[in-house]
C-alpha cells in the first residue's frame, strides 16, 4: 500500500514522479514499530526538503504521515519516505514547491546478508550530500556491475579516491584494527553516522583503491541492511569473519530503536 499525506495514494499523485522525477527520500528498517536513528532519518528530511524545494518540513507531519501507512503493523518491515511536489511542472520547477509525503512499506531483507563482491568504476553522484530519487546514474553502474560478475558498483572519484557504493557507505578496517571511513564527497549514511558514534576506535580518511590490498577487511552499511561484509573489491579478497566486523554488529545491535 502506498499513502500520500496519509490518504490513499492515487494515480494523478504519483505522475509527478513517474513523470518527473523529483523529491528526495529516506528509508527506514521497522523493527516492531521502532526505528534505529528514527532522529536522523527525520533530519535527513528536513535538511533535504530545505535543500530540493526551498521549504521547511515539519517532522512531526512525516511521523503521523508513516504512523497512519504502518498501523498497527508488527514484525520486520521497509518504510520508504518520499518527498515531493505533484504540481511540479518540468518547464517551472522554481515555483513555490508544497511538499507531499509519499510513504511506501516492502517487506524487509536479511539485516546481514551474504557477503558480497563490488566493482570500483569512476562516478559520483550529483548533490551527493542528498538522498533524491535521481537514481539513474547507480543503477546503470549496478547493473554494469552485475554484468561483470560482481554484485554491486563501488564509486571512485578522480584520482582513485573511494567514495562510496550504490545505494551505501563502505567502511574498512585497517592492520590495526581500526575501522576507516573513507573521507569523499557522500551521502552521510544513517548507519554510518550511527556507527561512527558508538564504536570509538575510528577514523575518516582518504582511502585510495591502491591500498586496498593493505587493508584487513571491508563492509557495507545502510539502514535496510545493516552492516553488510564484503569479501572482494575488484580482484581484492577479504576475509569474511574478521573480529571487528562482529563487534560492529554488536554494536550496531546494542543500539536502541527510537518508537514511532
Amino acid at each position: 500500500m502506498a499513502t500520500v499525506n496519509g490518504a490513499p495514494a492515487v494515480t494523478d499523485d504519483l505522475l509527478a514522479l513517474a513523470l518527473t522525477n523529483y523529491g528526495h527520500f529516506t528509508t527506514m528498517r521497522v523493527e516492531d514499530g521502532a526505528v534505529r536513528g528514527l532522529s536522523l532519518h527525520l533530519d535527513r528530511l528536513v535538511r533535504d526538503c530545505h535543500t530540493v524545494f526551498g521549504t521547511e518540513l515539519d517532522p512531526e507531519r512525516v511521523l503521523d504521515c508513516v504512523r497512519r501507512e504502518v498501523g498497527g503493523r508488527t514484525g520486520v518491515f521497509t518504510v520508504r519516505v518520499t518527498i515531493f511536489d505533484p504540481a511540479l511542472d518540468m518547464l517551472h520547477p522554481a515555483v513555490k514547491a508544497d511538499p507531499h509525503v509519499l510513504v511506501t512499506t516492502r517487506s524487509a531483507g536479511a539485516p546481514s546478508p551474504s557477503p558480497l563482491t563490488v566493482k570500483c568504476l569512476p562516478y559520483h553522484r550529483d548533490a551527493a550530500a542528498v538522498k533524491h530519487v535521481a537514481l539513474f546514474g547507480q543503477l546503470r553502474l549496478r547493473r554494469q556491475a552485475q554484468l561483470a560478475g560482481f554484485g554491486d558498483a563501488l564509486f571512485v572519484e578522480s584520482g582513485g579516491r573511494i567514495a562510496e557504493g550504490t545505494t551505501w557507505n563502505i567502511g574498512f578496517v585497517d592492520d590495526a584494527g581500526t575501522v576507516v571511513w573513507p573521507e569523499a564527497d557522500v551521502l552521510p549514511g544513517v548507519t554510518m553516522r550511527l556507527l561512527q558514534a558508538a564504536h570509538g576506535p575510528c577514523v575518516t580518511r582518504p582511502v585510495h583503491s591502491g591500498e586496498l590490498p593493505s587493508l584487513r577487511a571491508a563492509f557495507a552499511t545502510n539502514a535496510s541492511i545493516g552492516i553488510r561484509t564484503l569479501s572482494a573489491v575488484d580482484d581484492v579478497t577479504f576475509p569474511v569473519d574478521d573480529p571487528v566486523l562482529a563487534v560492529l554488529r554488536e554494536v550496531y545491535a546494542a543500539i536502541p530503536p527510537e518508537r514511532l
